[in-house]
């Protein structure tokens, strides 16, 4: 970590704000806060697009966009009914850069997922022989064993848990234009033959936008039922142990009165009538909360920008989705798990705020909020791809998000308290947040000592806020000193790696009880190992 005089003085007006701008404090007793839920040990996830596996034109980086490709990727496809412009190509992904997987690493256990749209028209070639120049008809990538090999070693090295999704464009249909497992078969074979385990999978990505994927035209909410029904009957006999999701829908709320690009929506009720619930372990459901600047139609201008990133209905939005299929869950799959499979800040790669510190904000309170909710699981794309990526793809530095992520990962542990102080939300006042789960890894005190983390987020960009704590802490504060820059700090430090490439030590301030002011526009983790809660003994 590096010094900068700057955010140390913004962590220093933390503890020393005027009385003139705090609203009236919020007191927390984290002994007695209840259990409201349990999410899985690899909640915070993380996608990897199949698009960066196999090398191809994904979102281009808004820095990049204008400039020639120096590469000749005219044979590689976008997404059916996308502007080329948007893309930039690829290389393959280094799945075995020895600082990319120290950072993956650093994030688990996580789920590990390997999808997207491209994933939706990708043929595997499954030979030791050279893949041919171009894609067999029918198919938009050409995915390697040497690459689906690079995968299954990077999620083991990584604890990950692989989550990914099939082919589904012409190219695996039948005569009658029905799916059959030509590319999941052989996907599935040599992820077994290769030491692998995919542990859950969607039939195909964001059937609700399906035209987008590649398949037949006219694809329609009987057609995803009938192919439902041939992959659920071939995977019930070959991986009869994957965890199957569904249906991986997206947009029916924000896109639905003017979808992207004039794309079809299909509705998940309509699927799900027409394909039934037989074989579904999960209820997935994708989420982005605007639509990039990349994806405006001609002459439409985003009313979600820098100005509107921190206000409740921006940071709240997840909410608003998140009931919508919650409610399609318990109608279809009562009393089974909720996933949020794909999200991110906004769909098209994120606008060009996403990569910085104001972002965090809504990532972090993403987390805690659906954590609350019993959601599942949180996988947020990508981990190293286009504007809103966790870490740069360029120079694998960390972004904000990826320091909120770590902290996130280090603190909060599965059992999810109520630290709601007023009777509904978990509001504390205008643009404070406030969530507590059970500490994940004490370190001073033994494990039954019934440890609890908080987290405080104050959204607020001119107001401070107290909050009043009965026992001592240490506090892990971040900040910035512009909300839109790349940088942050941990308790007045930046946080950076060092020359090695080795992550800093992150080391928390002693607080003790009483009074505790949350600075504008900072978030904050609270660890107390001595709570003595008794949702979080073990």
């Amino acid at each position: 970590m590096h010094r900068i005089a700057p955010a140390l003085v913004a962590f220093a007006t933390v503890l020393t704000a005027p009385a003139a701008l705090l609203a009236q404090a919020t007191a927390i007793n984290p002994s007695s806060l209840p259990r409201i839920a349990t999410i899985d040990p690899r909640f915070q996830g993380y996608n990897i697009e199949m698009v960066e596996i196999t090398g191809g034109r994904f979102w281009a980086p808004y820095k990049q966009q204008g400039k020639p490709q120096t590469d000749d990727s005219s044979r590689l496809s976008v997404p059916a009914g996308m502007d080329p412009s948007l893309y930039r190509y690829r290389q393959p992904i280094d799945l075995y850069n020895a600082k990319l997987r120290k950072l993956a690493s650093a994030l688990g256990p996580a789920y590990v997922r390997v999808s997207g749209t491209w994933a939706n028209s990708t043929y595997f070639h499954d030979a030791a022989t050279p893949a041919p120049e171009k894609p067999p008809t029918g198919f938009g990538s050409i995915l390697t064993r040497k690459q689906w090999k690079g995968v299954l070693d990077f999620t083991k090295s990584v604890d990950g848990s692989l989550v990914t999704s099939f082919a589904v464009s012409q190219g695996v249909r039948d005569t009658n234009g029905v799916w059959t497992p030509t590319e999941a078969k052989k996907l599935l074979d040599f992820t077994r033959a290769s030491g692998g385990n995919i542990a859950a999978a969607e039939m195909f990505n964001e059937p609700t936008f399906a035209s987008i994927g590649g398949v037949p035209k006219g694809y329609d909410a009987q057609s995803y039922g009938r192919d439902y029904k041939a992959f659920h009957a071939y995977i019930s006999r070959a991986a009869p142990r994957m965890t199957i999701l569904g249906p991986g829908s997206v947009g029916e709320l924000g896109f639905s009165a003017t979808p992207p690009i004039g794309l079809t929506l299909l509705k998940t009720t309509d699927m799900l009538d027409a394909a039934g619930i037989e074989g579904l372990s999960a209820f997935s459901y994708h989420f982005y909360g605007g639509v990039s600047q990349r994806c405006q139609r001609p002459g439409q201008r985003s009313k979600d920008t820098v100005d509107t990133a921190l206000t409740d209905d921006w940071l709240s939005r997840t909410v608003r989705d998140e009931e919508f299929y919650a409610r399609l869950r318990d109608q279809y799959l009562p009393g089974k798990p909720l996933w949020l499979t794909e999200t991110g800040e906004a769909a098209c790669g994120g606008d060009p705020w996403a990569a910085t510190f104001i972002d965090t904000f809504r990532y972090l309170n993403q987390l805690g909020i659906l954590a609350r909710h019993n959601v599942q699981a949180v996988i947020h794309n990508t981990l190293a791809a286009s504007d809103y990526a966790l870490i740069d793809e360029d120079t694998l530095t960390p972004r904000p998000n990826y320091w909120a992520a770590l902290l996130w990962r280090r603190f909060m542990g599965t059992t999810v308290l109520d630290a709601t102080p007023t009777a509904e939300g978990s509001q504390a006042a205008p643009g404070v947040y406030l969530y507590a789960h059970c500490l994940r890894n004490p370190t001073r005190s033994p494990r039954n000592s019934g440890g609890v983390a908080l987290l405080a987020i104050n959204a607020n960009r001119n107001a401070s806020h107290n909050i009043t704590l009965p026992q001592a802490s240490e506090r892990y504060t971040l900040s910035s000193d512009n909300l839109t820059s790349t940088q942050v700090a941990l308790n007045g430090v930046t946080l950076a790696l060092d020359p090695k490439g080795n992550l800093p030590t992150l080391t928390g301030t002693p607080t003790p009880a009483g009074d505790t002011t949350l600075a504008p526009a900072t978030i904050t983790f609270f660890t107390l190992e001595k709570a003595n809660n008794p949702a979080c003994r073990r």
